[in-house]
């Protein structure tokens, strides 16, 4: 999502009966923070920024809200649904500059499904993680990452090693190489594979059984030659 801007209103009051009525009205009650200023409360049109959380990247996204005139850089950190009705109920900003260094989850994205060996046999994209939590700058926040699935087999998988981040950008997990997704094998290939590993073993335990019984034949010979 690109750069965008949103129309906002100061609101005086606060409070949950102001926050009702607000909604009634068709806005959001909203608030930024941070950068060492006051918390600013606002309130935006419920059709904008409804869109925005739907249309993705909403979290990654800096957008410019114009508060009566003066407008204030942010990054949405927060927002609030209904359980019930999946309504937007508010929504937290934080106010952002140059230096401003923020904790986000960044998407991941997968690439080349048909190079992937374990795909085109029926395998099944597990994806572990749908997004990596990082530490970088607020003004170079990564779109994405991406996951490329090229020469993948059944078993096989990403792990965030293999994943190239920015020069800017610090994972927030740092002590174990984190699996991404994997390429798990169908149902179906699964139970085929039991089923002939069963075979095998079957195989095993009968040639045992048959050496076992030469022996103890071998063996019967020997002592009725020593009567």
């Amino acid at each position: 999502m690109s750069n965008y801007e949103l129309v906002a209103e100061a609101r005086d009051r606060v409070g949950k009966g102001s926050a009702r009525e607000l909604r009634r009205n068709g806005k959001i009650p909203a608030v930024i923070y941070g950068g060492k200023e006051p918390p600013l409360s606002i309130a935006l049109p419920y059709k904008e920024v409804t869109m925005k959380i739907h249309g993705g990247g909403f979290l990654t996204t800096i957008a410019t809200i114009d508060v009566d005139g003066k407008k204030v850089e942010v990054l949405p950190k927060d927002y609030q649904l209904d359980p019930v009705r999946d309504f937007t109920m508010h929504v937290d900003f934080l106010r952002i500059s140059k230096d401003t260094v923020v904790t986000v989850e960044v998407p991941m994205q997968f690439i080349n499904e048909e190079e992937s060996p374990g795909l085109k046999r029926g395998g099944v994209l597990n994806v572990v993680r749908h997004a990596v939590e990082v530490i970088c700058p607020a003004n170079s926040i990564p779109e994405n990452f991406v996951g490329d699935l090229t020469g993948l087999d059944l078993g096989d998988g990403i792990h965030i090693s293999n994943v190239t981040l920015p020069d800017d950008v610090e994972l927030t997990i740092t002590d174990r190489d984190f699996t991404i997704a994997t390429i798990a094998a169908p149902a179906g290939l699964k139970s085929e594979d039991e089923e002939q590993e069963g075979d095998e073993a079957l195989e095993v335990e009968g040639e045992e059984g048959a050496e076992g019984e030469g022996e103890g034949e071998e063996a019967a010979e020997g002592d009725k030659g020593e009567e």
